[in-house]
């Protein structure tokens, strides 16, 4: 019993006993509603009146519980006051498990919680005026122990034992009201399976699409800035004695930029979830502007394409198109300045991606080193897997780097 006094002591159950007599205390102005039926069956016993009072209370409490707003109000009290971390319920879902049988979960809390609060209530209220009124025998208080027909009066110094053992029953009583809401309350006012589900589910598609967008704003901003920079140097170099190269490395960087801030505001868009209009959609049809954009930053780019390209659509040729921006920006960051080789092959079974370039220093102009974030490879290794498909990268003998990816055809939905 000590057990049990020692979290009155700290506070949080004179919280949970207000709560509980609360909730009762609020059932009252639907209680002669409630006896309108015995009223009007007179004919029937007392005890037979009794009970259908309290059925029908119980009824007029649980439709109370089916109001939306109902179950908010009482999840944010019982947090505050049972010190339950319950979350807020999901907005604009009502809940729909098997059987449907969550939608009753507020209204059986709400019985639950009249029910505990009025019984806590009566019976701990019972026990502190007998625990006052015994010792002085105050309104003519008495105890009596009754044992097989015998009756014996309480007098003297047990009655204050009696009162004692009374208001520390009705400590307890308070305290196990407090445990019976608090156990109850996660189980009727948490989330039920179907909303965790629900809930699961959302969370699941969010971290997919930014999971997405990254991919995406690293693919076009990575290459976008490599291939500036490149073509920056280009232009510098060129300014004086190759002016038309130099102009078209600056023409070069004027369109790679203005392509990079329609996917950068698409972008920001989505994160900022407002109306952003359609994702900029880079295809296989896309490729020769990449290729010339690498080609104005000085790099030597021999393409090798065998297919019906045209035919490849949807989702496989956007994700065609990003590994391979991915991969020849890398080449040109990382390569050593030879030929880079981009192979496509069309196929019936699906597409065969091939990058394959020099390795070591580079040479020529721009920066001898990129920094890097590390993330490329694993982004398109994971954007190739949610496609179903093969990836490879790797030395190829001792002096290139070869990337493969393999997308099968049903990845083309």
């Amino acid at each position: 019993m000590l057990r049990g006094i020692r979290p009155l002591l700290r506070g949080s159950t004179y919280a949970g006993v207000l709560f509980a007599y609360c909730g009762a205390l609020a059932s009252l102005p639907l209680l002669p509603f409630a006896l309108l039926p015995a009223l009007s069956w007179r004919s029937a016993s007392e005890s037979v009146q009794i009970v259908l009072v309290l059925l029908v209370w119980a009824v007029l409490v649980g439709v109370v519980g089916l109001a939306r707003p109902v179950r908010r109000v009482l999840v944010v009290s019982a947090r505050r006051l049972l010190r339950v971390p319950l979350p807020n319920p999901v907005a604009g879902r009502r809940p729909s498990g098997s059987l449907g049988l969550d939608r009753w979960r507020t209204p059986l809390w709400l019985v639950l919680h009249v029910a505990v609060g009025w019984t806590g209530a009566l019976a701990s209220g019972v026990l502190f005026i007998m625990g006052l009124a015994l010792p002085g025998n105050w309104l003519g208080a008495e105890a009596r122990a009754s044992l097989f027909g015998t009756s014996v009066r309480v007098s003297g110094g047990w009655s204050w034992v009696v009162a004692a053992v009374c208001i520390l029953l009705a400590v307890a009583i308070c305290v196990l009201v407090t445990k019976a809401l608090r156990w109850a309350a996660p189980r009727l006012l948490g989330p039920s399976a179907a909303e965790r589900l629900a809930l699961a589910a959302e969370r699941e598609q969010l971290l997919a699409e930014r999971n997405r967008i990254a991919h995406e704003l690293h693919d076009s901003i990575g290459h976008t800035l490599t291939a500036a920079t490149i073509q920056a140097a280009v232009a510098g170099e060129a300014l004086s004695a190759d002016p038309a190269t130099a102009r078209a490395a600056m023409r070069s960087i004027e369109e790679s930029t203005r392509a990079a801030l329609e996917d950068l505001d698409y972008v920001l868009g989505v994160l900022r979830e407002e109306p952003s209009g359609t994702a900029p959609a880079r295809t296989l049809a896309d490729l020769p502007e990449l290729l010339d954009r690498l080609r104005h930053a000085g790099a030597v780019v021999e393409p090798e394409l065998s297919g019906d390209l045209a035919q490849v659509q949807g989702t496989l040729s956007r994700a065609a198109y990003r590994i391979l921006q991915e991969g020849l920006t890398n080449a040109l960051r990382h390569g050593a300045g030879g030929p880079i080789v981009a192979r496509v092959a069309a196929g019936p079974g699906g597409l065969d991606l091939t990058v394959v370039n020099r390795t070591g220093a580079r040479t020529g102009p721009g920066p001898g080193a990129f920094p890097t974030s590390g993330h490329g490879l694993p982004g398109l290794a994971e954007r190739v897997r949610l496609l179903h498909g093969e990836f490879q990268a790797g030395p190829d003998g001792t002096q290139h780097w070869r990337l493969a990816v393999r997308l099968p055809a049903r990845g083309s939905a």
